[in-house]
């Protein structure tokens, strides 16, 4: 018997309503202690899992051109780098983005 292949699309902006049996199920298991709760279909996750963790290898920001004023010494250093130094503005940016958000920005 050859088997038939099915494929779904779905819109994750605007996901469909849950079904009252859905609905049902979920307030359910929001009733139950974590106790009660069957995990043994989810193998534990160790430290050897997270030490070797990658956060997702595909994710691609997007990215916008913009024009920035920046004072020629850092542009020189920079690219006294090589190649590449527009990777390197950005990743300066977003280390500093990501401690700004931590709250352990350098001030």
């Amino acid at each position: 018997m050859k088997k038939q292949e099915v494929q779904y699309e779905i819109d994750l902006a605007n996901p469909p309503a849950l079904t009252a049996a859905q609905k049902a199920e979920l307030t359910a298991l929001k009733a139950k202690p974590d106790s009660e709760i069957d995990y043994s279909d989810i193998p534990p996750l160790g430290d050897a899992f997270w030490k070797n963790a990658v956060r997702n290898p595909f994710y691609r920001p997007t990215k916008t051109s913009t024009t920035v004023r920046i004072d020629s010494d850092v542009l020189l250093w920079l690219r006294a780098h090589g190649k590449g130094y527009q990777s390197r503005i950005n990743a300066i940016l977003r280390r500093e983005m990501l401690a700004s958000l931590r709250g352990t920005a350098a001030k």
